[in-house]
């Protein structure tokens, strides 16, 4: 293989090798949120394991282009032809699973709430799904998911530590999952107390308004683990987790498409390469012939 196709091809899968990063390390930051924050474990891994393809198969394009051997090239393009048809699988999977479901905006609240009836589709059934559900609940719970809403302010008048108060608590921007599984829906208009402590009005019909007013308890393991707004809650947090890696990949993928051409371009180039020198040698042993024939 001629030296300057050797470089071309060296430097296209160095490129591939860094656009591997990006990857491997969302797949990495969702794998840290599924243990801590939207505690869905089965998200990440397609991640991860397109990451890893990557940066093994360009490593073994890049030492197929320093030591010249064409078998390890070609299967490097051909892996990264799947390796790319299973990235923009995913990309279109990702914002097809997450094309519904908003946050809806409550007068005299700056966080949003969410509802269960405003997603649709394969995620909403995978996480409504009891028995997958009752995993979710649990990892939210064991992972202390609500402790981070309990914000303490200092009394001007003492300089002591007390319960925020509940004008503060009302101007706070709380994520989806503090917002459906931590409190009770603004519906329920139930008196605050704390930031996970509420008392019932009574005057309020809760079976008429909603649900998850009867879901609700005080119980700080507990709280609204099983409403539907919960439910609702993890999945804004999914949409939102999904939807910043796919808009890195989608770069990842125009970059890896590039690349993809220009290893192509520069594989034939290398081969024509090494057509013509083998053409070159041979025309120059036909022209000096040997002296002594055999």
């Amino acid at each position: 293989m001629h030296g300057g196709g050797s470089k071309m091809l060296g430097v296209v899968n160095f490129i591939t090798f860094l656009a591997s990063i990006p990857v491997l390390g969302g797949g990495i930051w969702l794998a840290s949120r599924a243990n801590t924050t939207d505690c869905i474990r089965f998200l990440q891994w397609p991640i991860i394991i397109i990451g890893l393809a990557v940066m093994v198969v360009s490593l073994m394009g890049f030492a197929g282009a320093c030591y010249r051997q064409t078998w390890l090239l070609r299967i490097y393009l051909f892996a990264m032809f799947f390796i790319v048809v299973a990235l923009l699988f995913f990309i279109v999977f990702a914002f097809a699973v997450t094309d519904r479901g908003e946050g809806q905006v409550v007068m005299n609240r700056r966080f949003l709430e969410y509802q269960l009836s405003d997603y649709n589709g394969w995620l909403r059934g995978r996480v409504a799904d009891p028995d997958y559900w009752a995993t979710i609940s649990a990892c939210l719970r064991d992972g202390h998911a609500c402790r981070s809403m309990r914000r303490p302010v200092r009394d001007p008048n003492t300089g002591m530590l007390v319960l925020e108060p509940a004008v503060v608590f009302y101007g706070r921007d709380l994520s989806p999952i503090q917002s459906g599984c931590c409190k009770p829906p603004t519906s329920c208009a139930f008196t605050y107390n704390n930031e996970t402590y509420w008392s019932a009005n009574p005057g309020v019909p809760t079976v008429v308004t909603d649900p998850d007013c009867l879901k609700w308890s005080n119980d700080q393991q507990t709280l609204c683990f099983q409403c539907d707004s919960c439910k609702a809650g993890v999945l804004a947090g999914i949409k939102k987790s999904w939807r910043k890696v796919a808009i890195i990949n989608i770069v990842v993928l125009i970059i890896l498409v590039i690349v993809y051409v220009a290893g192509c371009a520069a594989f034939r180039n290398a081969k024509r390469d090494d057509n013509d020198e083998s053409y070159g040698m041979a025309r120059m042993t036909k022209s000096r012939p040997s002296r002594f024939q055999f």
